[in-house]
C-alpha cells in the first residue's frame, strides 16, 4: 500500500464543484490581483480568527516580514523566536534588517520555552515571534505576560495553526499581529503561494495593505517604497471555498489524531505528541518521536508510507546562521527533538484502513531497526 504524507487530490475530489465554480467566477470577472474576491476572503478569514482585520499577502514568509515592518521593526532591533522553526520565520526577520535571536523550546510541546524567552531579552529586543508548531499554540499566557512586562511586540507565527486555540482564543487573535501561510499542504491551503496577516490594530492592517502593494493607496501615487506582496484573486477564491470546510476538516483531523494516539500507545519506543488540556491542537502534522529515526524513516518508505521530518536541523546549526555564533548544544531540547521527530501521514480523509497499515508499518519498522 502507498500512503502519502498528505493527499490533496482526495480533498479536491470532495470540493471539486465548489472550487471549479470559484475559479470560473474569477475568470469571468477578469479581476486577478486584489479586488472584491480578495476583500471577501479577508473579511471571512478575519471573522474566523476572531479579529477585526485580515490582510491577504503573497505567502507566509512575506506575511511575517510585512507584519514586522508594519509594526516598526527594522535595523538595529532584535527579534526573538524559537530555534526549531522553519527558516521562513527567521528569513523574514532578517529581511527587515533586524537581528535574529533564538531560544530553546519546551521538551514536551516543542514550542517556545517562556523561561528561555525571559532570559534572552536584552535592551535591543523589540519583538517576539512564538511559533505555533505543528498546529499547537505556544504558551501564550506566559509569553504575552513576559512581553508586556518588557514592552515587547508579539507577532504570532500561525503558519501551521489555522483554527488552533489557546484557552478559547484562536491562533491569530492573541498577539499584536499574527501571520499565516496558505501553502497548499496547510490545513487551509491554496493552490499556490498565499498568506495573510491578522490583527486588531487598524494602523498595522493599513500599513500591511500599503506595503504589500508597492506602497500605494491609489494607482501611480506611492506614499512609501513598498513590495509586490499581493494575494491574487484565484488563490483568494480557492481559500474562500476551503474556509467553509475548515472546521469540518479540523474535526476529522482531531479524530485521526485520537485514533493514532490510541493505536500507537501500545508500541514501545514511540513518544506521542503532547498537548495541554487548555489548547486546541489542530494537527497540521502528527509528529511522534522514535529512536533511530533515519533508519525508521527509510524502513517506512520501503513499506510505502511516506513520512517527513519537520525539521531535521535546528536553525542555529544551519550554515546560513553560523554568524549568530550559537554552538552545538546551545539549545538541547531543539537538538534532541531534531534527531527523533517523525511526521506521520496526516490529513482529514485518512481512512481507518490506511491508519492501521501505517501503525503496523511503524511497529514493523521499529522492530526491524532494533536488530
Amino acid at each position: 500500500m502507498y500512503i502519502p504524507l498528505v493527499d490533496l487530490q482526495v480533498q479536491y475530489e470532495v470540493i471539486r464543484r465548489e472550487i471549479d465554480e470559484a475559479i470560473r467566477e474569477v475568470l469571468e470577472r477578469s479581476e486577478f490581483i486584489l479586488g472584491r474576491i480578495v476583500e471577501r476572503f479577508e473579511q471571512d478569514f478575519a471573522a474566523y480568527c476572531g479579529v477585526q482585520h485580515a490582510v491577504g499577502v503573497s505567502n507566509g514568509t512575506d506575511a511575517i516580514m510585512l507584519a514586522l515592518r508594519a509594526s516598526g521593526i527594522g535595523l538595529g532591533d532584535e527579534v526573538i523566536t524559537a530555534a526549531n522553526t522553519f527558516i521562513a520565520t527567521t528569513e523574514a526577520i532578517s529581511m527587515t534588517g533586524a537581528r535574529v535571536r533564538l531560544v530553546d523550546v519546551e521538551p514536551r510541546t516543542l514550542t517556545m520555552d517562556p523561561a528561555a524567552l525571559a532570559r534572552a531579552i536584552n535592551p535591543a529586543t523589540r519583538a517576539v515571534i512564538p511559533v505555533h508548531l505543528y498546529g499547537q499554540p505556544a504558551a501564550m499566557d506566559e509569553i504575552l505576560g513576559i512581553a508586556q512586562r518588557h514592552g515587547l511586540l508579539v507577532i504570532e507565527d500561525a503558519a501551521q495553526a489555522h483554527g488552533a486555540e489557546h484557552r478559547g482564543r484562536r491562533a491569530g487573535a492573541m498577539g499584536h499581529a499574527a501571520t499565516f501561510s496558505f501553502y497548499p499542504g496547510k490545513n487551509l491551503g491554496a493552490y499556490g503561494d498565499a498568506g495573510a496577516v491578522t490583527t486588531n490594530d487598524r494602523k498595522v492592517a493599513d500599513q500591511v495593505a500599503l506595503l504589500r502593494n508597492h506602497g500605494r493607496r491609489e494607482k501611480y501615487l506611492h506614499d512609501v517604497e513598498g513590495y509586490n506582496c499581493r494575494l491574487d484573486s484565484l488563490q483568494a477564491a480557492i481559500l474562500g471555498v476551503k474556509l467553509r470546510h475548515l472546521e469540518a476538516w479540523t474535526t476529522q483531523r482531531l479524530g485521526v489524531a485520537a485514533r493514532y494516539a490510541e493505536r500507537l500507545a501500545a508500541i514501545p519506543d514511540v513518544t506521542l505528541p503532547f498537548a495541554p488540556a487548555w489548547v486546541r491542537h489542530v494537527y497540521h502534522l502528527f509528529v511522534v518521536q522514535v529512536p533511530r529515526r533515519d533508519d525508521v524513516l527509510r524502513a517506512l518508505k520501503a513499506r510505502g508510507v511516506q513520512c517527513g521530518v519537520h525539521y531535521p536541523v535546528p536553525l542555529h546549526l544551519q550554515p546560513a546562521y553560523a554568524s549568530l555564533g550559537y554552538p552545538r548544544g546551545a539549545f538541547p531540547h531543539s537538538e534532541a527533538a531534531a534527531n527523533r521527530i517523525l511526521s506521520l501521514p496526516m490529513y482529514a480523509e485518512l481512512t481507518d484502513e490506511q491508519m492501521e497499515y501505517i501503525v503496523a508499518a511503524l511497529d514493523a519498522s521499529l522492530q526491524e531497526t532494533r536488530r
